[in-house]
């Protein structure tokens, strides 16, 4: 009760905050109406990705010439609890900060966000992709600007593969029956695993026809039949030796497994493009191709993931922070981003301009975007991953089955969304 208590006093201090900015125009926003001031920008993008971000943003100076962007680049897998502690204590957050499309609804559920609607940070919201402009959304208020959409692939040396004699797998029943000969004729594994990391758990369960919820109905549906079946498919590809996996690191793992060709294939999605070209085998640009993640024994499918740019309630500079979102999130920013990461933009604008729509990757990612599996935008949606982490890492290690796995799942859904069924 005192937490709730305590939370409830802190958003409505928040909203309070966010008012008295906006209606000054900005804590440090000169009379007048010319921005100046500081905005401080927590960027999360990864290290192929960071230098790029970086100078994007301390762009938005030339043409604010009394703004000060402070760029801080925070490791995605500390910025949330850290913008969470930060601006719960009501000090060190930022202003604007690039935040996961998962944790929108949450941040704005604690009152931790400033709600866009009416402010300059929205320019054009039609030109946005519909899926990236609803992960913004939470109770009918906008709290967050699209910057980057993105789904999963197959990653693929196409070198190995051919080396092997084996296609593209369009199942993971058909990557398994690949493997050995994968072995055999390369010295490679067929497939790393992410076991480490939850996100990479979806497209098994979409592949069995399932789902984490039903947000609708408010139905707990990942311990039903096809989330066993997808704990099963991941133990069953490890057990089988067509992949290699590990608990901890994954993502670097991963990468180099994929750069040295000590893996064939590996699901990863547009972020780790240039990061994975950076390798030996990927001296040719070419070698390197992207299919639809495979699927599973009833469909295929991965999930709707990206990056949106938030405005933390608490800013003492609301109006350069609108300023600074709706600039990084512009049509400018977005082409310059695709034509130098291969990301994807969230403008339908951009899609037609040569230099996106030439993009090799972009030719890829887009339709598999349009067909990307959305997920709950509820505010308990970022909790929904850790028990599937701790779970998975059990299925792996041995120390639950499959059937244990879902169940334990599915009970701490129902402890965390406490009027699902």
């Amino acid at each position: 009760m005192r937490r709730g208590m305590a939370t409830t006093a802190l958003a409505a201090g928040l909203a309070l905050a966010a008012t008295a900015c906006g209606s000054g125009g900005g804590g440090d926003q000169q009379s007048g109406g010319e921005l100046s001031g500081t905005v401080t920008f927590w960027d999360t993008s990864n290290d192929a990705e960071k230098a790029t971000y970086k100078k994007l943003a301390e762009s938005f100076e030339k043409e604010h010439p009394k703004v000060d962007v402070k760029y801080v680049s925070v490791a995605f897998g500390e910025a949330n609890a850290k913008f969470k502690n930060a601006a719960g204590a009501g000090a060190g957050a930022p202003d604007v900060m690039r935040t996961e499309v998962a944790w929108v609804a949450d941040f704005a559920n604690l009152g931790y966000l400033a709600p866009l609607d009416g402010t300059p940070a929205l320019d054009d919201t039609g030109d946005y992709l519909p899926q990236a402009l609803g992960s913004t959304k939470f109770k009918d208020k906008t709290y967050a600007v699209p910057q980057v959409t993105d789904t999963l692939g197959l990653f693929y040396n196409k070198r190995l593969l051919q080396q092997a004699g084996v296609e593209v797998p369009k199942t993971f029943a058909e990557l398994t029956a690949a493997a050995k000969q994968i072995k055999e004729k390369t010295g490679a594994t067929a497939l790393y695993l992410r076991g480490d990391d939850p996100y990479w758990f979806l497209p098994y369960l979409y592949g069995e026809g399932g789902d984490l919820v039903d947000a609708r109905d408010k139905v707990v549906t990942v311990d039903d039949d096809a989330g066993v079946k997808a704990f099963k498919a991941v133990k069953d590809l490890v057990d089988s030796k067509a992949a290699v996996t590990d608990a901890t690191d994954g993502q670097e793992n991963q990468l180099k497994a994929l750069k040295d060709g000590s893996v064939a294939m590996a699901v990863s999605g547009p972020w780790d493009i240039e990061g994975v070209r950076a390798g030996k085998e990927f001296k040719d640009k070419k070698n390197l191709g992207v299919a639809p993640v495979p699927g599973g024994s009833a469909s295929q499918g991965s999930p709707q993931g990206g990056w949106n740019l938030s405005v933390y309630a608490g800013s003492k500079n609301l109006q350069a922070s609108y300023a600074f979102a709706r600039y990084m999130s512009s049509a400018k920013i977005q082409q310059q981003t695709t034509e130098q990461l291969s990301l994807l933009p969230t403008r339908k604008s951009v899609y037609t301009l040569p230099s996106v729509k030439n993009n090799e990757m972009v030719g890829f990612f887009k339709p598999a975007v349009d067909k990307a599996v959305q997920r709950p935008w509820i505010a308990e949606g970022n909790a929904l991953f850790e028990p599937i982490k701790v779970q998975m890492n059990k299925v792996l290690t041995g120390a639950a089955t499959p059937e244990q796995a879902a169940k334990a799942v599915g009970d701490s859904y129902r402890k965390i969304l406490k009027d699902y069924k």
